[in-house]
């Protein structure tokens, strides 16, 4: 509503969001139907500072504030929850499961806690614990969408539609324009072209990562058919980015770590296709429709299994997964399986399913 302040408002409820890209976009659904059962509520969300580019302009709350990682210790803590106390907010929900999460809003003197709760201790910080269905299990295998349904309803939120909802501004636009300039590219030639993105990385380990040399080869493929390839990659994830690129006979912009959130989003709504692990890039992308084809290795796809109707989901049968290790302890057998020309053929088929333009080599089978 244009105008208004939080003085207008009817209460104020704070949200403790996720702090994994992947998981705060699937949050998005629970914070939609939050928005629309409470219309005249103040809603600010809390998230890692590198975080909240991705939920501007989505209209999803009326805040987003910054916190700090839990290795800033008790006085950053303390700090935040003296912020929080100033807000005066009559209810909070707490979606991560941590006892720190708990402990900001506690200090913070929110009038009504609501979460769940695994733990003892963070059971007695909360004024409110959501029971979890019990199918789900002490691993919580659902998708991210539903658990943060479940916590909305207890606001009287319920979510009935589980679609991913982001936003791309002219600003994240323009500031994705300045990057490609360096690389003699352009907006319109990104619209005109629209290239395939390809996220050889995950911020969760290497357990996670498809083969660099399986990449390459396949970036290469793509790019003998004409088609422009963007390699990106998030902070941490360089050696990766480089051992892809170099091992690759073609030429592809990579981005390293040189875009922020805002201009992650505006590059994947323009592109043809999204290749990546399960990481953070796949559900960016699904919440623009974008063809995708997403590896899965130590993950179970109980925990993502929303929002796939243009994805193609690769994944082996093994004894080992999922483990959810953030390193192999033996041969990563689960994503090494996976061949180049499985996924080139994924490729293909997620490009046919929506009905997007196939190169004529790899629609006649040429390259397997």
């Amino acid at each position: 509503m244009i105008g208004r302040t939080s003085a207008d408002a009817s209460e104020r409820i704070l949200v403790r969001c996720p702090n994994w890209l992947g998981d705060l976009v699937m949050s998005t659904p629970g914070l939609r139907a939050l928005r629309a059962a409470h219309p005249d509520a103040w809603i600010v969300a809390q998230m890692p500072a590198k975080l909240i580019p991705l939920l501007e302009g989505a209209d999803l709350c009326d805040e987003l504030w910054p916190i700090e990682p839990r290795s800033a210790g008790v006085r950053a803590l303390r700090a935040e929850a003296a912020r929080v106390a100033q807000g005066r907010f009559d209810r909070g929900v707490i979606i991560p499961e941590s006892i720190s999460s708990a402990l900001r809003m506690r200090w913070g003197r929110v009038g009504r806690i609501i979460g769940f709760a695994r733990d003892p201790l963070r059971r007695l910080l909360l004024d409110e614990v959501v029971p979890a269905p019990r199918e789900w299990g002490r691993r919580r295998l659902v998708s991210r969408e539903r658990f943060v349904a479940c916590l909305m309803e207890s606001l009287g939120a319920p979510t009935g539609d589980l679609r991913l909802t982001l936003q791309v501004s002219h600003e994240e636009e323009a500031r994705l324009g300045v990057l490609l300039a360096e690389h003699d590219f352009d907006l319109e030639r990104l619209r005109r072209d629209r290239p395939v993105v390809i996220a050889p990385g995950a911020s969760f380990g290497t357990s996670k990562c498809w083969p660099a040399e399986s990449y390459a080869e396949l970036a290469d493929r793509i790019a003998q058919q004409g088609l422009p390839v963007i390699l990106l990659g998030g902070p941490g994830e360089s050696a990766v980015l480089r051992a892809v690129q170099g091992a690759m006979k073609s030429k592809a912009i990579a981005f390293d770590a040189a875009l922020d959130l805002g201009a992650v989003k505006a590059l994947l709504r323009t592109s043809r296709a999204l290749i990546s692990n399960d990481a953070g890039a796949r559900h960016v992308a699904a919440a623009f429709g974008v063809v995708g084809v997403v590896f899965l290795g130590p993950t179970s796809i109980e925990k993502t299994a929303e929002n796939l109707d243009r994805i193609v989901v690769l994944e082996s049968e093994h004894d080992c997964r999922p483990c959810y290790k953030r390193t192999c302890p033996i041969d990563h057998r689960c994503l090494r399986s996976i061949s180049v020309e499985t996924a080139e053929a994924a490729l293909t088929r997620a490009l046919r399913s929506a009905n997007e333009p196939v190169p004529l080599a790899a629609a006649s089978g040429a390259t397997r």
